[in-house]
């Protein structure tokens, strides 16, 4: 089957969200541009990641261009546009910065379904075949959606302040006070 890529150049909008309860999270990317939209899934920890390196990326270009840096735009705390259905669920994710055009550049290709998951290396012939979702934000946008993911991570489970495991609504039973319920 041939590779699909969805390229949004330029993107109107793109955002992390949830679906679900704290614990039973399913955690999305969404794209929009016009009428066209995508929605893919991923893992909480490749949101956290996401947001941190597009953070430290964005330092490093205030820092080698101060004076071109980034206006802040409003806050997007809109839910993500329905219907939710994911197009592929994200394995690798890839990041550059395009100094010529000043914008943040995400490849986000679909992780393997079958037959090569668990390698660490995967062939490049082989991931030719999988789709990709190709974003490129303004500095702006990548800071908006930065500050967006850190937020709807942290919007998880308490964790216990002995332990630092999260606390299901019904409480969890502590390593740290022998299995008493917290």
């Amino acid at each position: 089957m041939a590779r699909v890529v969805h390229l949004f150049d330029p993107v109107e909008r793109f955002v992390a969200g949830t679906v679900g309860e704290p614990g039973e999270r399913t955690f999305f990317l969404q794209a929009r541009t016009g009428n066209k939209l995508i929605s893919v899934s991923l893992e909480k920890s490749q949101v956290a990641a996401l947001a941190e390196r597009i953070t430290m990326m964005l330092r490093e270009v205030q820092k080698r261009k101060p004076i071109s840096f980034i206006t802040n735009i409003p806050s997007d705390d809109l839910p993500l546009e329905t219907p939710i259905d994911d197009e592929f669920r994200v394995g690798v994710i890839g990041i550059s910065h395009d100094s010529v055009r000043e914008l943040v550049a995400l490849d986000l290709q679909a992780a393997p379904e079958t037959g090569m998951q668990g390698q660490e290396f995967i062939d490049v012939k082989e991931s030719d075949e999988l789709d990709l979702l190709r974003v490129l934000l303004t500095l702006p946008q990548a800071g908006a959606f930065a500050k967006r993911a850190v937020t709807v991570v942290e919007q998880g489970r308490t964790p216990c302040s002995f332990c630092g495991l999260p606390i299901d609504p019904g409480g969890h039973l502590c390593p740290r006070t022998n299995g008493h319920r917290q």
